[in-house]
């Protein structure tokens, strides 16, 4: 197995983090603290939590423990993309298309988690 660049989730989750960090610039200065640090820290925490996991596949319940945080950042990020879209801080298109990223990622990470022998280092 390569790097955790390699790995699709990770991909797709940088990606998504990367779109939310140039979309937040244009959220009110007002949301500094709040919206625009909450979304682009989860979003940001995807791919974090993805690559502790990816040291830990010599350990399949530490593997699935770090998989599972990164889906719950994952699912932090599209809360907050609820509420930029309720706040009208982005548009219906916008908000599609990041959500429909955001639940690729959460079925990538969901088939890791289900199938972690996958992932995993062996060891003799």
């Amino acid at each position: 197995m390569g790097t955790i660049k390699d790995l699709l989730a990770y991909q797709k989750g940088f990606k998504l983090s990367m779109e939310i960090f140039q979309i937040s610039k244009r959220f009110p200065s007002e949301e500094k603290y709040s919206l625009t640090d909450q979304i682009r820290r989860c979003s940001r925490s995807v791919c974090a939590n993805l690559a502790e996991a990816y040291r830990k596949r010599k350990y399949p319940n530490h593997f699935v423990s770090k998989l599972s945080d990164a889906d719950t950042e994952n699912g932090e990020t599209q809360t907050w993309l609820e509420f930029a879209l309720a706040c009208n801080y982005i548009s219906d298109n916008e908000f599609n298309t990041l959500n429909n990223q955001a639940e690729e990622v959460a079925k990538l990470l969901v088939y890791m988690m289900n199938n972690p022998e996958k992932f995993l280092i062996k060891t003799p």
